[in-house]
């Protein structure tokens, strides 16, 4: 309880000092275990920054409750030929700093987010160029077809460039050399919450915008975020009314609270798949054991770790049942899921050892496993009880856990052979997953989270396929080819598709969201 009561302190200063839109304010005090990494829009593809941001930071196009895309900061669009959009963008909207908004916002945002060093560029991928017609309107010009674009750029934050060049912060930050600039620690987007402070670790603070160019349906004026990384202090704070929602309640928690009665519950799954990645590109593995050669290469290595995994086994004891144990990297709910294809693999440590043994590892061989300890359900714990599988077949992997910050930026400096991550799949599209850490790493939007390196020729060309394929049958063909080609190969370890379980104190009514986006515009407090 302590780490939140020393939080109430801000949320009083933001109660005395914020100019609110309304007489009647209605606080929000919203947790869950991990902080943001930034608050730059363009530097990190990470959910819980993204979270935060699109409650500060809008696209051209937003999701609507249905998951389908909706005019936001564009109010219409027209293909004035395959490789040619128009979008008319919204007239008499405002930055937070009051400044208006326009096409030359639009274009600079492309340049800004298209910069190496981030990690959001699958969200552009397909846009050639964006070029400025008039002061409200823009032509995003693509390098063909390009099916998921209205779905790609709801996850585009438009940033001003006026702000922007004037805090010297044109460029995206550079996440995983500890860089920080302006944009890193302050904000100013159009949406409907306004930033009033971060202060990493404890909470982030926000603020109704009261000239929001949208009506906010619910009545949330002030906003808080509060990162706290141990789950009984979590349920404790909910219980005690301390905050008002929790986001990812653990599984040990669920079926006591759901008896208790005390609080509500908004069962639901998410559309994330928790996984195992592999380096496949060095020729030798850092920190291994195995000198001069890379096991990961080696496509009977990758399939013994992934016959060393009991699944069912971690989904009784640490997920309580609540997770989907899967063969695939693409969960429920995004297009390109098969349940059919979906059977995970039973555990068979014999067949495993012969494997290891027939590809030169008869010994087994050992290296470190880096996982976060505050980013996904029972992390750290799942990490454990994976050590002690791989061990029965001799692969000794020695736990390296950390907070999430650290874990992503050791990861991205390629410094993580071997490393648990999770991903949601924001554009309920498989192409957004398998072109983000599937496709060979290439400068741009391709491979741009493929940290650990996995190179196929084949999967290249079928992403390639499936980016520009306008026949829906046709493309749908090309990912259940992708999907199955990523599951045969090997190229990672999919542990299950996670279930996301919201919590919220009695008076409290919001929308559970899939993508695990809490939306403090569609919630009300009483």
């Amino acid at each position: 309880m302590t780490a939140v009561l020393h939080l109430l302190p801000l949320l009083a200063a933001l109660t005395l000092g914020a100019a609110l839109p309304s007489a009647q304010a209605a606080p929000l005090r919203w947790a869950a275990q991990n902080d943001i990494l930034t608050l730059d829009p363009h530097a990190q593809d990470h959910n819980t920054s993204n979270a935060i941001g699109a409650h500060i930071y809008e696209g051209l196009t937003r999701l609507s409750k249905g998951y389908r895309p909706e005019p936001s900061l564009a109010t219409k669009w027209t293909y004035l030929s395959q490789t040619q959009v128009r979008f008319e963008l919204r007239k008499g909207v405002k930055f937070h700093d009051g400044s208006p908004f326009t096409a030359d916002d639009v274009v600079f945002s492309f340049g800004r987010i298209t910069q190496p060093q981030g990690t959001k560029q699958t969200y552009v991928s397909g846009i050639k160029a964006v070029q400025k017609v008039d002061d409200h309107t823009v032509d995003l010009m693509l390098e063909a077809p390009t099916p998921m674009l209205l779905q790609n750029i709801i996850s585009f934050p438009i940033m001003s460039k006026l702000w922007s060049t004037k805090h010297n912060t044109t460029s995206t930050q550079d996440y995983k050399a500890k860089e920080e600039n302006h944009a890193s620690r302050n904000a100013n987007g159009t949406g409907p919450y306004k930033l009033v402070r971060w202060q990493p670790d404890q909470a982030v603070t926000m603020v109704a915008n009261p000239d929001w160019w949208d009506k906010n349906p619910g009545n949330v004026t002030e906003l808080a975020y509060l990162p706290i990384k141990s789950a009984p202090t979590r349920v404790a704070a909910l219980l005690s009314g301390d905050v008002d929602l929790v986001t990812d309640l653990p599984p040990q928690d669920f079926f006591k609270l759901k008896a208790d009665g005390r609080v509500r519950l908004l069962e639901g799954p998410e559309i994330r798949t928790i996984f195992f990645v592999m380096d496949q590109g060095s020729d030798e593995l850092r920190e291994s054991s195995v000198k001069g050669r890379n096991p990961f290469k080696d496509r009977r290595v990758r399939e013994a770790l992934n016959l060393a995994m009991d699944r069912e086994a971690i989904q009784r004891s640490l997920m309580r049942g609540l997770s989907v144990p899967g063969a695939l990297m693409i969960p429920p709910g995004v297009n390109g899921y098969d349940s059919a294809l979906d059977a995970p693999l039973k555990p068979d440590l014999a067949k495993a050892r012969r494997l290891l043994a027939d590809a030169g590892y008869a010994n087994g061989f050992e290296l470190p496993l880096h996982c976060p300890n505050n980013r996904y359900v029972n992390d750290e714990q799942i990490c454990q009880a994976a050590v002690s599988m791989w061990a029965k077949i001799g692969v000794r992997a020695r736990l390296v856990a950390a907070p999430f910050a650290t874990h992503s930026q050791t990861f991205q400096r390629m410094e993580s052979a071997f490393f648990m991550l999770g991903w949601g799949v924001s554009t309920y599209d498989a192409l957004y997953a398998m072109q983000s850490w599937g496709h060979t790493r290439t400068a741009g939007a391709d491979g741009n989270f493929n940290f650990g390196r996995v190179s196929d020729a084949r999967l290249d060309a079928l992403i390639q396929q499936i980016k520009f394929e306008p026949d829906v049958a046709r493309r749908n063909a090309l990912i259940r080819e992708a999907v199955l080609r990523i599951r045969d190969e090997f190229l990672f370890i999919p542990m299950h598709h996670q279930m996301r379980p919201w919590a919220l104190k009695p008076g409290v009514q919001t929308t559970h969201r899939s993508n695990d986006y809490f939306e403090a515009r569609y919630t009300t407090v009483k």
